[in-house]
């Protein structure tokens, strides 16, 4: 009953959004808000909705929060893309305000930084003049506020209020808002996650300072930019997750995200003009919740080869993850942005950090089993 009643939200939410999404909002909007957080979750292919239940759970499914085991977590993750051009941080907050109720804070940063200015690089004789560079950021930057509420043993809530600030050095620049909402249902050793982000649509104001390169763009023939409005449309994703006790000291995590996306056809396994669907896997196995070994795989795409045939791709990763002390858990990743090109893959760290333990059965009363934890 429940798993229909997921069933049939997800496809209100898609029909919804996806008439009103067509000819004004662009794909692709606030992808930095898509790459992951968390060597961890990263490790296991950004699989994580149904079973995130740390200080990362406000990046992946806020209702997870409820699963938090100690009164404060910290978190923090740097990641390079690009070959270290671009660089993405992250770091984040949670705590406890009541025994049915917990609230985060999240911050993440993708840049670029240290762009050259090269606009007056001849001076007004016509001669190069290296001293004119002047160099800029270019810069997202994403402000979440997280709220998850114990409704029952069984069903757990959350909401994310998200503050997105954009900049290209004194080009332009753009302040956003959204919500997400999140959901968490236990059933034994099972778990059953939706989260539904942008589900308000995200809107960005973007102003553009085009004194500064109405010359150049007439001299190049490029179209004035002007201030406008950038909406990021909905996104649902369903989740799947299973634990398994192998022995006393071994431990499984399966989980299986599934993404629905409604602003037409993507590149994905599985695309309509209604909806495209993107799978993700992820595995974790634990040994006495000390040390772990994960493997995931996602960005399945069909793609077209020069030859004219098709043939399928996909993002695969890894990841170990060690218990330091009782406070310091130290998470690495090893992932491809992008499997159909030729990237490196990056290194991705993290760290968390967690204070003062609650009482052992303060949540496996709110239905989590610490086993698995």
């Amino acid at each position: 009953m429940v798993i229909k009643g997921y069933f049939y939200l997800l496809l209100q939410f898609g029909l919804f959004f996806q008439v009103f999404s067509q000819g004004i909002a662009p794909k692709y909007s606030n992808e930095f808000m898509n790459i992951g957080v968390g060597a961890r979750a990263l490790g296991m292919g950004g699989a994580q909705v149904a079973t995130a239940r740390d200080v990362t759970s406000a990046y992946w499914n806020p209702a997870g929060l409820i699963g938090v085991a100690h009164e404060y977590e910290f978190a923090l993750m740097h990641a390079e893309y690009f070959a270290g051009i671009a660089k993405f941080d992250y770091g984040a907050f949670t705590t406890n305000i009541q025994e049915d109720n917990q609230i985060a804070i999240s911050l993440i940063r993708f840049g670029v930084d240290d762009i050259p200015d090269t606009r007056f690089l001849y001076d007004a004789n016509g001669s190069l003049n290296y001293d004119n560079i002047q160099f800029f950021n270019a810069a997202d930057y994403a402000l979440i506020l997280s709220y998850a509420r114990d409704v029952s043993d069984a069903f757990k809530l959350g909401v994310n209020t998200k503050i997105i600030h954009r900049n290209v050095g004194k080009f332009a620049n753009a302040w956003g808002f959204g919500l997400d909402l999140g959901g968490i249902y236990l059933y034994e050793d099972w778990r059953l996650g939706l989260m539904l982000r942008d589900v308000t649509t995200t809107f960005n104001a973007w102003a553009h300072n085009a004194d500064l390169v109405r010359d150049i763009y007439a001299q190049t023939n490029n179209e004035i930019p002007i201030n406008s409005i950038e909406l990021t449309m909905p996104r649902a994703i369903f989740s799947l997750g299973r634990n398994l006790e192998i022995t006393d000291e071994f431990a499984m995590q399966l989980v299986m995200d599934v993404d629905f996306t409604f602003d037409g056809r993507r590149n994905t396994i599985l695309a309509t003009e209604l909806v495209s669907v993107d799978p993700r896997l992820g595995l974790e196995l634990g040994y006495k919740k000390t040390a772990s070994f994960r493997l995931g795989a996602g960005n399945v795409q069909r793609l077209r080869d020069f030859d004219a045939s098709y043939y399928t791709s996909f993002q695969p990763s890894f990841g170990l993850g060690f218990l330091v002390n009782e406070k310091v858990q130290i998470d690495y990743a090893l992932t491809d942005i992008g499997s159909v090109s030729e990237t490196p893959y990056s290194h991705v760290f993290s760290v968390k950090v967690s204070l003062n333990p609650l009482k052992p059965d303060f949540r496996l009363n709110k239905g989590w089993d610490n086993r698995y934890l």
